[in-house]
């Protein structure tokens, strides 16, 4: 039923429309037209607003055939950068990008293969609930639509979204994470006329983070440190230097507990490398902000929504396997919203990058699992 060069083209298409995080106005334009065609009713909510973008998040509201719960799908309509002028390509059954871009299959490969199931259910006149599908922008920028999204405009209790690499896969467990930037204030001086009336800021920095777990903390939990900059010049104490990081981990008391101990890192570094400068004890000055970033995302093995998935992959046939979930995704901010969202696979391969592509056959795999998931929902 799902047929090959429908998708094909229905992805290039959309891959080369540029759609960087909040300058998504072209590619809501045309999914406005998609989802129309497909006989949804479209609307947008005012996410734009609160965050500057160029649109809101785009619902596409379909009444179906049968009586049902709601079903929501959620996907994302912007990309990483670099994305201007995409040239998708088709070699060897896969799609890549042509040049020094990436192509955008995180997350249109979700959307065409969303779209294409939709085509399915239309021609073959299969009975389906009411469905609702979310599209949300400025996912990659940190979640920023989803947490602007005025889910007072949909019904759905249960979904799927469609956003991680692989297929055959769903993740029902997703970590949370808090973000986190430090300032370190020592004391500038020329370091090479009086550097003992300096303290180095920097100096600090690295001994903090050499006394820091970080990497891979347990199954549960991660920690990284990403980005550090400050110094002004070479011949100069370094003053100030920024720090960001983060910490993940599925266990609320682990995220916290991890989250302590690098600052803890840093405030010890302050005090072991405190020095005497002109008879006063000088102490570095560690500044920390840390913000959530999204909450931790867990669902039941025995909930509809992973019923469903199941269901739908073994009447194809198909196992769904389970994989526990390393990243953040809109279904971690639908969780709290009181919606059970189950992260599904849809074949993209090395996202975030210039190496990105994605199969034709994997998309045509999970188009026609979302076939199942509609007529059995």
């Amino acid at each position: 039923m799902v047929k090959q060069d429908r998708i094909t083209e229905e992805f290039m298409r959309q891959a080369s429309i540029s759609s960087p995080s909040f300058a998504e106005g072209a590619m809501a334009h045309y999914l406005v037209q998609r989802f129309t065609q497909l006989g949804a009713e479209v609307l947008f909510d005012r996410a734009d607003l609160a965050t500057g973008g160029e649109v809101g998040n785009l619902i596409a509201r379909f009444p179906g055939t049968r009586p049902g719960k709601p079903l929501l799908f959620s996907v994302h309509m912007d990309t990483v950068s670099p994305c201007e002028n995409v040239q998708p390509v088709l070699r060897d059954g896969r799609i890549y990008s042509a040049g020094a871009t990436i192509l955008g299959a995180d997350d249109k490969a979700g959307i065409a293969e969303l779209i294409e199931a939709l085509e399915v259910v239309r021609e073959e006149q299969i009975p389906y609930g009411p469905l609702e599908v979310v599209v949300t922008i400025a996912e990659e920028a940190g979640l920023v639509g989803a947490k602007h999204f005025d889910h007072s405009l949909i019904r759905a209790r249960y979904g799927f979204a469609l956003d991680t690499p692989g297929v055959d896969w769903m993740v029902r467990r997703a970590p949370g994470a808090n973000r986190m930037e430090i300032e370190i204030i020592g004391r500038a001086a020329h370091a090479g006329v009086e550097p003992e009336k300096g303290l180095s800021a920097i100096r600090v920095a690295a001994e903090a983070v050499s006394q820091m777990h970080l990497g891979r903390i347990d199954v549960e939990t991660t920690a990284n440190i990403g980005v550090i900059t400050g110094g002004v010049a070479t011949n100069i104490v370094p003053e100030s230097v920024l720090l960001k990081g983060e910490a993940r981990s599925h266990n609320p008391d682990k995220l916290a507990a991890q989250t302590a101990h690098m600052l803890e890192c840093f405030e010890q570094a302050a005090s072991d490398l405190a020095v005497t400068i002109a008879g006063e004890t000088v102490r570095a000055t560690v500044r920390a902000t840390v913000n959530p970033d999204f909450p931790s995302m867990s669902v039941s093995e025995n909930a509809a929504v992973v019923r469903l998935a199941q269901a739908a992959a073994a009447s194809l046939g198909r196992t769904m396997k389970d994989r526990l979930g390393g990243g953040g995704s809109d279904a971690n901010i639908f969780k709290g919203y009181g919606i059970e969202t189950v992260i599904i696979g849809t074949g993209m391969q090395d996202v975030h990058s210039t190496n990105e592509s994605v199969a034709v056959a994997d998309m045509m795999r999970v188009a026609e699992f979302l076939v199942e998931v509609i007529r059995l929902a």
